[in-house]
């Protein structure tokens, strides 16, 4: 299979002066500045097939944007290859542009003060899009999206979940072969949500169209994701099948309990305390040992449980776990 995304020793490394405390220190700096060096990504290796969908995931601060960023062609690396369906980003990223589409959650392709129906009409012209072909997209588009409804009405009156709805629409207006996605699912109620996911996946499907997707949500990752990658203080510290993913790290569930009346909850195999208080309790539930049902069944017979809520283990906890089984020095 084709390589949509490959680098090879990829690093950007941003440069920035310091100033020194006091009236000396700060004429001091002025003539000779005092330059620290912040190693943003270092040294990556990615290949990316044709049509897979990758999660590239990782801390705040860990490199993620800055490596999409490059791949993206809006920032130009240290040092390093990278090589997307066969253009060099920095340096073709005007024909690039045609190519691939993306959506960053601090920057908006959407004018403010107009519809989103504006901003796709432009597009379709900045892309030289054939008037049948944008009509047929632009139309499934805001079906598959449920845009529908707000598709006519200023950006600026539209709430996050239904800009985020246009965001990923917009960026798949021109048939793009790689679709970047940092946070798509951000602000989105469940129902919305779970569309976005389900339009995605069948954009992946009938298009063959490579997704590199950021995310803090597990359930984009299970749901979207072929394989994931991990990357903390700028290096790669995993990369595996999201099944192997899910193997060793989200077979723990939590389960969070509220309760009225003393806790006395015998110890049971597989289940683990970890917080307790007068009115509640949170559980950790090695899914590998006993069965959720089985748990949960037996928390209730013990329990006078008010409320009850089973969630995966947070993105951060899993990353933390996997750092700690890999030994990766930052």
């Amino acid at each position: 299979m084709a390589t949509a995304i490959s680098t090879k020793n990829l690093t950007k490394v941003f440069r920035t002066a310091t100033k020194e405390p006091g009236l000396k220190g700060s004429i001091r700096s002025t003539f000779r500045p005092s330059v620290r060096e912040i190693h943003a990504v270092k040294g990556i290796d990615l290949e990316v097939e044709r049509g897979e969908v990758v999660a590239f995931i990782g801390p705040n601060g860990a490199g993620k944007s800055t490596t999409i960023k490059m791949l993206t062609g809006i920032l130009y690396p240290t040092s390093g290859e990278a090589n997307v369906l066969g253009f060099v980003p920095w340096r073709d990223r005007e024909s690039l542009s045609y190519k691939i589409g993306s959506v960053f959650g601090q920057k908006s392709q959407l004018w403010y003060h107009l519809p989103p129906s504006d901003t796709f009409n432009l597009l379709a012209k900045i892309y030289e899009m054939d008037r049948g072909e944008y009509g047929k997209r632009k139309d499934f588009l805001v079906q598959a999206f449920e845009i529908g409804p707000f598709f006519n009405q200023p950006v600026r009156k539209l709430s996050l979940g239904q800009r985020m709805r246009c965001e990923i629409a917009a960026s798949l207006l021109h048939g793009p072969e790689v679709i970047f996605l940092d946070e798509p699912t951000i602000g989105l109620d469940v129902v919305a949500r779970q569309n976005v996911r389900q339009t995605l996946k069948r954009w992946n499907d009938e298009e063959k169209a490579t997704v590199f997707l950021t995310s803090h949500d597990v359930g984009d990752i299970e749901y979207l994701a072929d394989r994931v990658i991990i990357i903390n203080h700028g290096q790669v510290v995993m990369d595996d099948k999201v099944k192997n993913l899910k193997y060793h790290y989200l077979n723990k569930k939590i389960v969070d309990l509220r309760v009225s009346g003393e806790v006395k909850l015998p110890a049971l195999e597989g289940v683990k305390i970890v917080k307790q208080a007068k009115s509640g309790l949170k559980l950790e539930v090695d899914t590998e040992v006993i069965d959720i049902n089985a748990a949960v069944s037996h928390i209730l017979k013990e329990c006078e449980v008010q409320d009850i809520s089973i969630s995966d283990r947070p993105l951060e906890d899993i990353i933390a776990a996997i750092y700690q089984r890999e030994e990766v020095a930052p």
